[in-house]
């Protein structure tokens, strides 16, 4: 059974740094496009960023230069290293493939960007 574990959250101030982990178990790692997604309070949840099994990246334009996905196949581990952070990346975050499997998410990582 697939299970996605994130860590890494928290309270920080604008314009500070956090990284997220994200931990799987179970096979889908070394074949899957991972992503990284984000769902403030009354909002939808969206994509943030994704990488390949190569490691292509891609990121949505307001996280461009802030934000960096990285993957670890060996360690079957996908991190998201989030600077220069603002209020409005203020969300719980997770980990799942790109496109997402329902059966997949987790319980996610609160990051609050805060004064």
């Amino acid at each position: 059974q697939v299970q996605l574990v994130e860590s890494g959250g928290g309270l920080v101030q604008p314009g500070g740094s956090l990284r997220l982990s994200c931990a799987a178990s179970g096979g889908i790692f070394s074949i899957n496009t991972m992503g990284w997604y984000r769902q403030a309070p009354g909002k939808q949840r969206e994509l943030v960023a994704s990488i390949t099994t190569r490691g292509n990246t891609n990121y949505k334009d307001s996280v461009k230069g802030r934000f960096t996905i990285s993957r670890d196949n060996a360690k079957n581990a996908v991190y998201l290293q989030m600077n220069g952070l603002k209020p409005e990346d203020t969300a719980v975050y997770y980990c799942n493939t790109a496109p997402p499997r329902l059966r997949y998410w987790g319980q996610g990582t609160q990051v609050t960007v805060s004064s």
